[in-house]
């Protein structure tokens, strides 16, 4: 007699029935433990009594599901995404096989064949890289500068911005400015003001979206249009 697989459950199952078949439980303590109906213990130990234990293990363990998807129609799958939608993710190669091919499966089972398939990659065993942005070599070589909203003075007077200015190269505050808001004029203000104590760096950074740019491209104020990168060098 070779190996029979049982499941944890399956076990505890025959463990409690062969104690009810010595006379050490009654039905009703079985039916408690097994959280079944009375019913339920009965049929189980009908079975337990005339098969012997093999007989409460699942009797659909080993067969094939019926609506397991025949292997074709999952190479035909599989082949229509690596011919057409390659660079697709499970769900919109879903919606591509169901919209252009009549092929109708779905995006958690398409999921599973091309993460079997080596074409898509679980979420979890995804990487990504985050290049470090190297510091500049040299003081005043590049200044960033930043606004800190915050009730400073607590409730001796309004909330209002600090303006930060650090050099890249060793972290050094450069200059600190309160001011009413955030933006563009305040900084212009405060630009003014280095420019003239400390003179002109290489380059200036800010990463506030939109605090350098002006709706009257014909106003005289001085803008710079790409706040992502140096204000200026």
């Amino acid at each position: 007699m070779g190996w029979i697989m049982m499941s944890e459950r399956e076990l505890n199952r025959i463990e409690v029935l062969a104690q009810v078949d010595d006379g050490k439980l009654t039905v009703e303590s079985a039916a408690n433990l097994l959280d079944l109906t009375r019913r339920q213990v009965f049929r189980l130990l009908k079975r337990y009594r005339v098969d012997g234990a093999s007989s409460i293990r699942h009797r659909s363990r080993g067969k094939v599901p019926n609506n397991q998807i025949h292997h074709a129609k999952r190479d035909y799958a599989l082949t229509l995404i690596k011919e057409t939608y390659a660079d697709f993710g499970p769900t919109l190669a879903a919606e591509m096989l169901v919209g252009h091919h009549g092929f109708k499966v779905s995006r958690e089972t398409l999921r599973k064949w091309m993460v079997e398939d080596g074409m898509w990659l679980p979420r979890k065993e995804r990487r990504k890289f985050h290049q470090p942005r190297l510091r500049r070599e040299c003081f005043g070589e590049l200044i960033q500068i930043d606004g800190s909203d915050h009730r400073w003075f607590e409730d001796r007077g309004p909330a209002c911005t600090l303006l930060v200015f650090i050099d890249d190269a060793t972290s050094t505050l450069m200059q600190l400015r309160f001011v009413t808001s955030e933006s563009t004029f305040s900084y212009f203000e405060a630009l003014d003001l280095y420019l003239a104590a400390h003179g002109r760096p290489v380059a200036f950074y800010s990463d506030k979206h939109t605090v350098f740019r002006v709706a009257n491209q014909s106003a005289k104020v001085r803008t710079w249009h790409d706040p992502v990168r140096p204000c200026f060098e």
